[in-house]
């Protein structure tokens, strides 16, 4: 029997047959080649450095998931914070509608991670090994998967996603933790060992295996696109008024020939696998690459440059260009909103975070002298850039006993303590089982904060008083 041959268009990755085709585009060398790679290896810089920077003594960027501490840039976020997380969120989000409705997908294109290290490193490895474009479309039709020159790319792919995971795991564990644990046998600590493999694993399938196909099967922001842009958004767009109708040949072909020159230079160059000519499609990520190679043929046969170019759709039809239309007016004014909201409570929240709770074995305890005996749990997080020395005050307790054995308690910045205070009272101070007290948390003219709450105590007169 033989395979079902599809009828009509199919993914760029795939033959009609089904079989896996195996992009490997040719790169062309252009200004806008030369500044996507500027661009992305600062991105790549920035993001092996970043865990390294140090802002008032803590890391740029540290999300300690098991202590559900998330710092970024010197701002330390509690799971008290989920409003502030959820501001910020909405406005990245926003950020990207709006970015994305001026200038089409210039993430996908210039700063999405996959974009980058596919681009700028993994395939620039894959040539070196292969021997260029045309030695990898040699091995590709021989299927010889297991090739030496193969064999070593695969060996610098693994070792580029070990770099890659460890920095990434940098991120939630900080580098002194990391470089301790690079040093001792995996074996002392198991779970981050796994995560790192698990990292490793992931990284090295994602750009040996499943390449340009995360980005045209996996990730949904292509199939959001219909949604995010509009007429008068920024593509990478082919004229067709111009280009049409195209034919090929030099500067001898016919007089209402467009300046197309059906040379394929812009599919041969495109890291998806897709024509341009065919106008906006899902799997175009922007990238320019098709905009280089044209512009170098239209040099080479007498033509402006342009041909390939950013545009937007109406542009491409003589409409004029309109900045202030609904999208570019509502996404800015809600990322103001959004962005403003985040501000301001980041600005107004208190500069500690403090938390009491009783004892985890028994609400009170009776002393060998009868009185009753609480203890109150003390958790202060410090917000500010400052180490403070927070005291500890419980009022409404005249005549009891109040031990605090840290008071004051010393937290650096950033950091979480915690501590107990013992308050001793009568039996008959409690009515009904509870007394009511305030807890004070000061810290100088830093902090001061004032907390409600109730101590527990018998609900019963104690044996031999009336009731």
């Amino acid at each position: 029997m033989t395979a079902p041959v599809a009828s009509g268009r199919v993914l760029p990755t795939l033959n009609t047959d089904g079989s896996r085709n195996w992009i490997r585009p040719k790169v062309s060398d252009g200004k806008w080649w030369r500044r996507r790679r500027i661009v992305a290896w600062a991105l790549i810089a920035f993001f092996v450095s970043l865990p390294w920077v140090r802002i008032a003594g803590r890391p740029a960027i540290l999300l300690d998931v098991p202590r559900r501490e998330f710092t970024l840039f010197g701002t330390t976020f509690l799971p008290t914070d989920t409003l502030l997380l959820m501001l910020l969120l909405f406005s990245c989000l926003l950020a990207v509608f709006l970015f994305s409705a001026l200038f089409g997908r210039v993430w996908c294109g210039w700063g999405c991670p996959q974009t980058v290290y596919m681009e700028f490193v993994f395939r620039p490895i894959e040539r070196l090994f292969e021997g260029g474009r045309s030695g990898s479309l040699i091995l590709d039709r021989e299927r010889r998967w297991l090739h030496p020159r193969r064999l070593g790319k695969y060996v610098a792919y693994l070792a580029i996603s070990l770099v890659l995971a460890h920095t990434f795991l940098a991120y939630f564990v900080g580098t002194e933790a990391l470089a301790r644990w690079i040093r001792l046998s995996p074996a002392e600590h198991p779970a981050p060992f796994l995560v790192m493999a698990t990292t490793t694993l992931l990284v090295f399938t994602d750009f040996t295996w499943f390449r340009e196909q995360t980005c045209l099967i996996a990730c949904p922001y292509g199939r959001w696109q219909s949604v995010l842009l509009d007429r008068q958004s920024m593509i990478v767009a082919y004229d067709f008024n111009r280009g049409e109708p195209r034919r090929k040949g030099g500067k001898d072909r016919p007089a209402d020939s467009g300046d197309c020159v059906a040379c394929n230079a812009c599919v041969t160059t495109c890291p998806t696998g897709i024509d341009i000519r065919n106008g906006l499609q899902m799997e175009c990520i922007h990238c320019t690459q098709c905009m280089d190679a044209c512009d170098h043929i239209m040099r080479a046969v007498g033509k402006p440059e342009g041909l390939i170019r950013y545009a937007s759709r109406d542009a491409l039809e003589g409409k004029a260009r309109h900045v202030l239309r609904p999208r570019t007016v509502l996404y800015p004014a809600a990322f103001s909103l959004a962005f403003g909201s985040f501000l301001f409570a980041l600005n107004t929240r208190a500069k500690a975070d403090v938390t009491l709770l009783r004892s985890g074995a028994e609400p009170f305890a009776i002393e060998a002298d009868g009185r009753v005996s609480n203890q109150v749990r003390v958790k202060i997080a410090n917000r500010s850039t400052e180490a403070h020395q927070y005291a500890i005050t419980v009022a409404g307790v005249d005549g009891a006993q109040v031990i605090a054995p840290e008071s004051p308690l010393t937290v650096k910045p950033g950091e979480t303590r915690s501590t107990s205070v013992f308050v001793l009272l009568p039996r008959d101070a409690f009515i009904r089982g509870r007394r009511d007290v305030t807890v004070t948390i000061s810290a100088g003219d830093a902090y001061r904060a004032e907390f409600p709450f109730n101590l527990m105590g018998p609900a019963t007169p104690a044996p031999g008083t009336a009731p």
